[in-house]
């Protein structure tokens, strides 16, 4: 029913427009709809079930791609960089982190200075490797935002940015994002809770 219908009481037929009530609601699971938009953008998704699977992906995306070291300052990641025998350099072309939320209806990443400090998204290597758990999957960003904000009530993180693109060298035609390309060729480690 649109505005004038409503303006001067006409009425709309029953059952018409109830389509349209959610624009934003669809039946899948989050979690295969956020792999679904994920992989779409071109992310590399592994599902580990277990923390000695996710030390084996690490080494073989390492071999895989001719990696010899990473960038990372997150103590618990640090910890099974060691194990996996993967040296660390800040000059790395991998870094390899945490993240705050995957949101499900964009196939995107949300990072904040707890995971970038107070550096820009450019400022870290073209390759990133996230370990995500099942818990921080969010439908959108309203969501994540909300959840930022309840956790860290009294310190509240700052910079919060996304990677909502996943082909580093896919040009981006559109004049209004000149100067704000946040793609990375990003593999994303999703480890059951």
């Amino acid at each position: 029913m649109g505005f004038l219908d409503k303006l001067f009481g006409r009425k709309q037929p029953s059952g018409a427009g109830k389509e349209n009530l959610d624009p934003h609601k669809d039946d899948r699971p989050i979690d295969t709809l956020f792999v679904e938009n994920f992989k779409e953008k071109g992310g590399k998704f592994l599902y580990c079930e277990s923390i000695s699977e996710f030390l084996g992906y690490l080494q073989n995306i390492f071999s895989e791609n001719m990696w010899e070291s990473a960038y990372c300052f997150d103590d618990e990641l640090i910890k099974y960089l060691n194990v996996a025998s993967i040296s660390l350099d800040e000059k790395a072309s991998v870094f390899v982190t945490s993240c705050e939320h995957l949101l499900a209806q964009e196939g995107s990443i949300l990072f904040s200075s707890n995971q970038l400090k107070e550096r820009k998204l450019d400022a870290y290597p073209n390759n990133f490797i996230v370990l995500a758990r099942l818990e921080q999957l969010k439908i959108n960003k309203d969501q994540a935002l909300v959840s930022i904000k309840q956790r860290f009530k009294n310190n509240l993180p700052t910079n919060i940015s996304a990677i909502a693109d996943y082909l580093p060298e896919k040009k981006d035609e559109d004049f209004l994002n000149y100067g704000n390309n946040n793609s990375k060729n990003l593999y994303l480690l999703l480890l059951e809770d």
